[in-house]
């Protein structure tokens, strides 16, 4: 039940299970940090005549080589030194035989003279001879693992473990050295962790568990220990060398202040290697042709994972033959694109293989000079895949998509695979038959290609292209092939919870008339413009601007965040919005003489102030310096407009400002950017002026586990909207055929026209409104459906294939219906009266685990008819927007806040609310809660009138009570509350 007898189990299983030697701390030699009897013994045994042209029976031989051998270890680390061998004059040594391929009996037995020993209680210090680790794994007399144990039996744990590492486990000791170790593994009975670099109190213990339930730590083991599948899984003989040879490396990456290589030590999460194996294993079973989902939470990691199965892709070969010829990575990131290229090169077996496509012609000269992995970014690859020669369609290839929900558009798919197929074929005559025919072809998945698509946030297109389909309820559904779950990154540490301190900001103004009479204006149409008026007035954007600083150096800086290195980003709906709250921004840090700056980051030109500008225009430096310059003083604060919001990956990036609608994956994306981990980064704060926290929740909550599609899209859908769209006669087959024809054969754009012209004629005079908005959105809806399902169907559809071509040119020629623009001129008619902005109780958005999520399939409806207009006086649209936003005036402030402050403790007293905290969900909790709110608010109404009247009429006023009286009242145990609310 003690630590020792822990320790004794694992070493007896090492020793009796996985074959190692057992060594003796007189093996050891602290001065070099090697077992010197083993190393020795490997040597003499495999490289006899190498280690006689040293004459190590001379002690200054030996030391000179133990010295050489030490300092290439330093310059290179232990896993270049195992995977490469090192050299000294005049003598060359392999210090680790590779994994043997199946038909090399002599690689086999060179393999099986590698010595796998592990040292109990190993006494590594010099200086402090008492001082011992746990356990020490070591490779041919070179420690590769060190592991210190601890058992919960006896009250203590991976933490306690951890703790050690940093407190005890000093980093000056050479065995602890950067780079002469693999990994450094805190281990208990329920988890495991793991550390690359150990550096005293900043060393950085990341998890290694299996996940439990789509969560963190490891589930039940029924015939042993939970974390047992550290040594009887990943410490074999042939999951080590696995480690060694295809995922454990020293990544050389550029500092960006000294421009020098920066060496970062990488290791397998338990999930990678997982998924890697788990694809490479699939690979070698059915061969090319599959596609594959793999749903990786954002920041686990993927870039490591692409480049680690791009490697082993190149090598896989069966019966004696590459199953790929070539890999191309597609990301539509370039700060990735780098990233994964880098990775992938550290692998020196594969170093001259890797290409980068950046222009057309490139891919071409690539794949004829042999490289084996091509990366590209996503937006080059169409132009790149129009010069591939036809003798590359003969191949086979894989293909590794990042982020494959913005990379496998219809048209982008269709042309990637007409380039790589092997059925398609430039034949010189060709009827329109042909092209037709060779078109369907292209649009359908590869045979003769493997896809991998990597993503955090998939989206129906994605899990039915690419998912696992099966079969439940009655539907066939489609899930990842494998899932590292948004939960478990949280709960694991490995990601920060970016909706743990959320304070939504409610904004409140009112708008008075200024003119003498009383105009109609669509109310709907009003609401929204007088919404986006009031925001983008000046006043309101120093104010949020204001708030926004005050927040930063007040909760942000002052608290030290992340070391005092804490940066922000403010989100921002336009570009136009984003250069007003840059210029507010800079303006209020020179009023509060603020020691950082902000950058503004947009695409392209815009006009502003009566003159064109660009982001380099303002910031006064390149677009290329806006990442480096973040890391550096004084810049903190990253105003983006859509730039930045996806694939920006600092970890340095604390709090997010948001002024910007967010829905779905753009909500999921957009607030992901704060949770990079770092070693002193414990929290993130999210102050959102515009977005309603139940939207937030419901977006984040669809990718929390399992993202499954709930059923397939239904292809006579598109028999459907073909059907409905005849029916309404603005062409005929003649028509559609010609038009075709026409095209595929090259003819000038004078002789398409006049058809296209023709029909378009007849959308215009036979059809109203209705029909002209009914006719087009059923148009696009089949173009939009057809080129996703034409990638997926096992059979092609010449009809709909001409259609789609037809109705892709006459979309364009379709004017839009006139609609009378019934809200216009109602900002001429308003002026701001008054406004403000008031932060709600922050909260933590708790998202619940649902299990799988189920999304529906790609809807194959049109966006129907015109809305009725509903005409309303200005002066009620006025009234209605300010009881919605208004600026309550409360005539006796004192009194108003005295009430509000009892109602907390009226709604805990309230015995329904207590059982419902106890016995129910938190939803019933909260309508239990509202309606003990409702009794306490007309239990005051004799006392004070104010606060019942604004309860009332005041919805606004209303959500914001009901809101906060939950959140401070709400305990699971139905304790009851005692405090007092922040009035």
């Amino acid at each position: 039940m003690k630590e020792s007898g822990f320790e004794t189990l694992i070493v007896k299983h090492l020793t009796e299970v996985n074959g190692y030697e057992e060594g003796k701390n007189n093996d050891y030699n602290k001065d070099y940090a090697i077992d010197e009897t083993r190393l020795f013994r490997f040597l003499r045994a495999t490289q006899p005549e190498e280690l006689e042209k040293l004459g190590l029976d001379i002690e200054t031989n030996k030391i000179k080589f133990l010295n050489r051998l030490q300092g290439e270890i330093a310059k290179r680390g232990v896993i270049d030194v195992l995977r490469n061998g090192f050299k000294v004059y005049p003598a060359s040594f392999d210090l680790f035989y590779l994994t043997p391929s199946k038909n090399n009996p002599a690689s086999k037995a060179l393999y099986e003279q590698n010595i796998f020993s592990v040292t109990r209680q190993l006494m590594y210090s010099k200086d402090n001879t008492k001082l011992a680790l746990d356990f020490a794994i070591l490779l041919n007399g070179l420690p590769i693992i060190t592991c210190e144990l601890k058992n919960k039996l006896t009250k203590q744990n991976i933490e306690d473990a951890i703790y050690q590492y940093k407190n005890d486990r000093d980093p000056k000791e050479l065995i602890f050295n950067f780079g002469r170790c693999m990994v450094h593994f805190a281990v208990d009975d329920n988890e495991v962790a793991m550390c690359t670099k150990l550096d005293g109190k900043k060393s950085w213990f990341l998890p290694f568990n299996k996940g439990n339930e789509g969560g963190a730590g490891n589930p039940p083991n029924p015939s042993g220990i939970k974390t047992d599948y550290l040594w009887k899984e990943i410490f074999t003989k042939g999951e080590l060398s696995n480690i060694i040879e295809n995922f454990a490396q020293i990544i050389k990456e550029q500092d960006e202040e000294t421009k020098k290589p920066k060496p970062k030590q990488v290791f397998p999460r338990y999930h990678q290697l997982s998924a890697v194996k788990a694809l490479l294993a699939d690979v070698f079973q059915v061969g090319a042709g599959q596609k594959y989902l793999i749903q990786h939470s954002a920041g686990s990691g993927k870039s490591n994972s692409i480049a680690w199965l791009a490697h082993q892709l190149v090598s896989m070969e069966k019966d004696g033959k590459s199953i790929f010829d070539s890999i191309i990575v597609v990301t539509d990131r370039i700060n990735l694109d780098k990233q994964i290229k880098n990775t992938i090169k550290g692998f020196m077996q594969v170093a001259n293989t890797v290409g980068h496509a950046d222009s057309s012609g490139d891919l071409k000269k690539l794949l004829q000079d042999g490289k084996k992995i091509i990366i590209t970014i996503v937006h080059k690859f169409p132009f790149i895949l129009d010069d591939i020669g036809t003798a590359h369609r003969k191949n086979n290839f894989a293909i590794i998509i990042d982020e494959a929900h913005s990379s496998q558009s219809g048209n982008m798919s269709a042309k990637m695979n007409m380039a790589l197929s092997a059925d398609y074929d430039e034949g010189e005559e060709e009827s329109t038959e042909d092209k037709i025919n060779k078109i369907l072809e292209g649009r359908k998945m590869l045979k003769n290609a493997s896809y991998f698509a990597f993503t955090a946030t998939p989206k129906n297109k994605t899990l039915e292209m690419f998912g696992v389909p099966y079969e439940a309820e009655g539907k066939i559904k489609h899930r990842p092939f494998h899932n590292y779950s948004m939960k478990q990154a949280i709960q694991e540490g490995f990601i920060l919870d970016v909706l743990k301190h959320y304070t939504p900001i409610n904004s409140y103004y009112k708008i008075a008339k200024i003119v003498e009479d009383d105009p109609l204006f669509d109310k709907k149409k009003s609401q929204k413009k007088l919404r986006r008026y009031v925001e983008s007035q000046e006043k309101a954007i120093e104010l949020k601007a204001e708030i926004m600083m005050d927040h930063f150096h007040d909760q942000v800086i002052a608290k030290g965040k992340i070391g005092g290195q804490a940066r922000a980003m403010v989100v921002t709906s336009s570009i136009e919005r984003a250069i007003q709250y840059y210029y507010a921004i800079d303006v209020y840090l020179q009023k509060r003489k603020s020691a950082y700056k902000a950058i503004v980051a947009f695409s392209g030109e815009h006009e502003y102030g009566g003159k064109k500008v660009t982001e380099a225009s303002i910031n006064g430096f390149a677009s290329s310096e806006i990442e480096r310059r973040m890391k550096r003083e004084p810049y903190r604060i990253l105003v983006v407009a859509n730039k930045y919001q996806t694939g920006y990956d600092e970890p340095l990036l604390h709090t997010m400002y948001v002024d910007k609608i967010l829905t779905d994956i753009k909500a999921v994306q957009t607030l992901s950017r704060l949770n990079r981990a770092h070693p002193q980064k414990y929290d993130t704060f999210i102050l959102d002026f515009a977005n309603d926290t139940e939207v937030i929740k419901e977006s984040f909550e669809k990718y929390y586990t399992t993202t499954v599609l709930s059923d397939e899209t239904d292809p006579d859908k598109l028999n459907d909207l073909e059907s409905d769209i005849r029916a309404y006669h603005v062409f005929t087959d003649y028509h559609v055929n010609t038009v075709v024809e026409l095209y595929l054969n090259g003819a000038d754009r004078d002789r398409l026209d006049p058809i296209l012209d023709a029909c378009a004629h007849n959308y215009e005079k036979e059809l109203d409104e209705n029909g002209q908005v009914d006719f087009k959105s059923k148009c696009k809806a089949f173009v939009r459906t057809y080129g996703f399902l034409a990638s997926i169907l096992p059979y092609g559809n010449a009809d709909w294939e001409k259609l789609s071509i037809f109705l892709n040119f006459l979309i364009h020629k379709l004017p839009a219906p006139v609609e009378d623009d019934l809200s216009a001129g109602i900002l001429e008619a308003i002026d701001l009266d008054s406004y403000r902005v008031e932060a709600q109780t922050s909260m933590s958005i708790v998202l619940e685990d649902q299990g799988e999520y189920g999304i529906d399939p790609v809807p194959t409806s049109a966006g129907g008819g015109k809305g009725e207009s509903e005409l309303d006086l200005l002066s009620n649209i006025l009234s209605d927007f300010n009881d919605l936003f208004g600026n309550i005036e409360w005539k006796d402030m004192d009194q108003v806040k005295k009430r509000i402050s009892e109602f907390p403790e009226m709604v805990a007293q309230n015995k329904d609310y207590q059982n419902a905290m106890k016995n129910s969900d938190k939803q019933n909790a909260k309508i239990e809660s509202d309606k003990a709110l409702n009794r306490a608010v007309l239990n005051t109404m004799a006392d004070n009138m104010e606060v019942f009247k604004q309860f009332q009429d005041n919805p606004s006023f209303k959500k914001w009570l009901s809101d906060m009286v939950f959140n401070l009242t709400f305990n699971t145990d139905g304790s009851v509350y005692q405090g007092q609310p922040r009035i």
